[in-house]
């Protein structure tokens, strides 16, 4: 970041903190944090809210409105401040999930239904007293920005607060409703941008952490984002934007970026496609898209695919040109992929593992270049093809841009970047099935291990190695969120990454740093990519 970048951007971050305490305290009213049997009440600037005290003595409040119900005119609006309410608000429920398909199996709900009033977040605390300080995790779920919600079980935020952070899972609006963008919109905006209202409302939740964490014992100026796969992509829209800059100290990514292959569209283009829906539903205004009901417009859309766009306001540029000018937030970065993102069915489809069916596959995929990757995928053998078919498909899906991720934010943040490669497989499921083919830990996987919730998962058959590297990653996690840096508690050293020597900490039974050398792999996919 130049001089003049960082003259300019000082004061606007501590004018942002002077506002942030001053509304923490409005009207003089100080927060508080009491406990009765087995609830808990504590005060934050809207009102008075009652939680409940696990079993396990973590306090937690769930379904915390932090941004008015998007609803009505406010649909396809930055989110609004909540607002204040009388009396006590009762904490011991999550709110509604997002308007979201039954897209993936995987996910185990314990929301309050679906709404397009769905703009709440959760939080678990040990603290006793605000007056604690603890470093704050607040984490992004993943689904592709289509899917997913703050309540999912792997989510849950109990196991790592008795490790004594505050963790936060929120919800943010998907699909048509978070990330719609439309001429007419751009127009009625007072910052003539529209789409990434879902990345907005992430933003709001971090402003939300800002004024309100302190009352459940955090430390605002400890906060570090997380999440996975959209929820990863997400961290690394929050890092580039330049809204959200103070708002958080670190950033955490498992398997995602909005770099490379994922970086956002243009806002022309996703306009477009805005129109086109208008028109394919007879819609002539923005009126009469705001009055078609919530289920009705979820219906409409299918598998219309809104993408996160340059939207001028939230991201003024490209991720790339921001983190290649070293405009982005300057934090410290944990970030990752699995050893098998996706399986080799993507590259080769149902055909048979032998080379000659790898080689006419990348001759589909990149005609006059085929002979080059395949050098870099090579397979000298049938027996190579799985491995190599799997490489390929995970880096095309998701570690390339997850690489780049890294790679940017090392060159040029001047702050400490820590890259992993989680290779634990799943055991095999209750039922016996499953995971005997796997080529490596699959996509998604890691999340129970590095949030510590694997027993809430009933479907696999946990064994001791499974919590033994669940317990190896919720501590580095830990470590990382309080201090920056992901070492200490007796575990293998996680050196810092070197561009010019890299290395990766391979997280498994035996956790062990190793160099890196697929780097070319990043390299040549680098070649192929449109920035």
């Amino acid at each position: 970041m130049s001089l003049s970048t960082q003259i300019l951007y000082k004061p606007l971050y501590l004018m942002k903190k002077v506002i942030l305490l001053l509304l923490a305290t409005v009207g003089g009213t100080a927060f508080s944090f009491a406990q009765t049997g087995n609830t808990t009440q504590v005060k934050i600037s809207n009102g008075l809210l009652q939680g409940v005290v696990e079993a396990s003595g973590i306090h937690s409040f769930k379904g915390i409105p932090f941004a008015q119900p998007p609803v009505g005119d406010l649909r396809w609006k930055e989110p609004q401040p909540p607002k204040d309410w009388a009396g006590v608000r009762v904490a011991d429920h999550f709110g509604p999930q997002a308007m979201q398909a039954p897209i993936y199996s995987d996910m185990m709900f314990r929301s309050d239904g679906k709404s397009e009033d769905c703009l709440y977040l959760n939080v678990w605390t040990s603290a006793k007293s605000p007056k604690e300080k603890l470093p704050v995790l607040v984490y992004f779920y993943g689904g592709g920005f289509s899917a997913g919600d703050g309540s999912e079980y792997r989510y849950d935020g109990e196991a790592l607060a008795k490790k004594g952070l505050v963790t936060v899972t929120i919800n943010y609006r998907l699909g048509i409703f978070g990330f719609f963008a439309h001429p007419e919109l751009t127009k009625e905006s007072p910052h003539h941008s529209s789409g990434n209202y879902g990345l907005m409302d992430q933003h709001a939740a971090l402003v939300w952490v800002q004024k309100n964490i302190a009352a459940f014992g955090g430390d605002p100026d400890k906060v570090t984002i997380a999440g996975e796969s959209a929820g990863s992509m997400s961290v690394s829209a929050q890092v580039a934007s330049p809204l959200s800059k103070g708002l958080f100290r670190g950033a955490i990514g498992e398997s995602g970026a909005v770099l490379g292959n994922l970086s956002p569209a243009p806002l022309a283009d996703v306009e477009q496609t805005g129109v086109k829906f208008a028109q394919k539903v007879g819609a002539t205004s923005l009126d009469d898209l705001r009055k078609i009901s919530a289920d009705k417009l979820m219906q409409l859309a299918g598998f219309t695919h809104f993408s996160t766009t340059v939207d001028g306001y939230f991201l003024p540029e490209m991720p790339q040109a921001i983190f290649d000018a070293g405009k982005q937030m300057h934090v410290p970065l944990l970030a990752g992929w699995n050893s098998a993102e996706v399986e080799y069915h993507s590259v080769l489809g149902n055909d048979s593992l032998t080379v000659d069916n790898y080689k006419k596959a990348l001759q589909k995929l990149y005609n006059d270049k085929a002979d080059v990757v395949f050098k870099a995928y090579p397979a000298a053998t049938d027996a190579d093809v799985a491995q190599a078919a799997t490489d390929l498909a995970s880096d095309r899906f998701i570690v390339f841009a997850t690489w780049k991720f890294t790679d940017v934010q090392n060159r040029t943040s001047g702050k400490p970047v820590y890259r992993y490669l989680f290779s634990k497989k799943r055991p095999p499921m209750v039922n016996g099935q499953g995971n005997g083919k796997s080529m490596g830990a699959s996509h998604a996987s890691e999340i129970e291990y590095a949030l510590g919730n694997l027993s809430t998962n009933k479907v696999y058959a946990w064994t001791p190695d499974d919590y033994k590297v669940s317990e190896t990653m919720q501590t580095y996690f830990a470590n990382f969120i309080e201090t920056g840096n992901p070492n200490g508690g007796g575990l293998p050293q996680w050196d810092k990454l070197d561009n010019a020597n890299p290395k990766t900490m391979v997280i498994d039974v035996n956790s062990q740093l190793t160099p890196v050398t697929n780097t070319a792999r990043y390299i040549l996919l680098e070649s192929f990519s449109t920035k």
